[in-house]
């Protein structure tokens, strides 16, 4: 079974300094996973994948990737998404 993403949901925040959005990405119609966030870093622009700070002041991720190329196209459709709206 391959996987299908598509960016069901773009919040562009363009005064919140390094955090330009967030996005909710849909897999195969049948999942959605919110809270990705498109930074701007200083090698550009990325996607971080949701995470949660615990009571320990640790940060924890609440979504991971089982392969580079998952995330790798997760990023893609994330990032031109976001590049289309913020124009």
């Amino acid at each position: 079974m391959s996987l299908k993403f598509k960016v069901a949901k773009m919040f562009c925040l363009p005064e919140a300094g390094n955090l330009k959005a967030f996005a909710d990405v849909s897999v195969n119609d049948a999942l959605v996973i919110k809270g990705l966030r498109v930074i701007e870093g200083k090698k550009g622009l990325f996607v971080s994948m949701p995470r949660e700070q615990g009571k320990d002041s640790k940060w924890y991720d609440q979504v991971s990737c089982t392969s580079a190329d998952i995330f790798d196209d997760i990023s893609s459709k994330v990032l031109l998404e976001y590049e289309a709206l913020a124009k």
